[in-house]
């Protein structure tokens, strides 16, 4: 499966947990031997434009941050587009689920799952899209900008106990009618993370449901790396979303 990734993402370009020593560091020691890494390109100030206000992009220049959240709003296009022939997965940071259109917080600057999906359907290569955000946290960015929007499904499972979180996400799944399934793909929930809940196998069972919807859709499927802050689990979290799209 095809990685994207840049070693600038290894920078630490805040004081954030997103942006830690050694996070990514721990996601690529575990993928190096499975996945074919493609490097990552910024996006253009239109595709972000598509998106963001003119205003916020210039925020996020003035906090000295418009090249690594460029960078990560790009992958994320690469791996959408990727994602419309196989499976991909885009390893980027910042993440991107609580940047609205004007506006950002949580570790977040650019919101990178709605400038990759708006770019596909701006090039008419997606008509509809569902955006499946299994974070921790309410991806509000996320809603805030597409869930208005007729023809995308944004969905977070707010489920406080495993077996029902994994219902629930079979069941959205199974009633999944879109051309591009994009995966917000935050591992905090793991037990061994802020959230405590999901096991390391829940993220490969996941995949699967995902590229099973893809493949009955006849449409695409692609993740995009959101949270997850427990270094030592999460190149193993991330290694089992990968396997699950990858068999599914």
């Amino acid at each position: 499966m095809k990685v994207v990734f840049h070693e600038n993402f290894y920078q630490v370009y805040t004081s954030d947990p997103a942006a830690k020593a050694g996070r990514m560091e721990a996601v690529v020691e575990a993928l190096r031997p499975r996945v074919e890494f493609v490097t990552a390109r910024p996006a253009s100030e239109a595709d972000i434009l598509a998106v963001h206000t003119a205003d916020h992009i210039q925020a996020v220049k003035s906090a000295g941050l418009l090249a690594i959240a460029s960078l990560a709003a790009g992958g994320s296009i690469q791996a959408a587009e990727f994602g419309l022939t196989e499976p991909s997965f885009a390893l980027i940071r910042p993440p991107g689920h609580h940047a609205s259109s004007g506006s950002a917080w949580g570790f977040c600057f650019f919101n990178n799952m709605a400038v990759s999906l708006e770019k596909l359907r701006r090039a008419k290569k997606i008509s509809t899209a569902y955006v499946l955000d299994i974070d921790l946290h309410f991806g509000d960015g996320t809603f805030n900008i597409l869930g208005a929007d007729q023809d995308v499904q944004v969905h977070n499972p707010e489920a406080h106990q495993r077996d029902v979180y994994l219902e629930d996400v079979a069941n959205e799944m199974d009633r999944c009618r879109a051309d591009m399934i994009g995966i917000s793909a935050g591992f905090d929930h793991h037990e061994e993370d802020w959230g405590g809940l999901l096991r390391t196998e829940d993220y490969r069972a996941i995949g699967k449901m995902v590229r099973a919807a893809a493949r009955r859709n006849g449409g695409g499927c692609f993740a995009v790396l959101e949270g997850g802050y427990n270094h030592d689990v999460l190149g193993d979290n991330v290694l089992a979303l990968i396997e699950g799209l990858a068999a599914g």
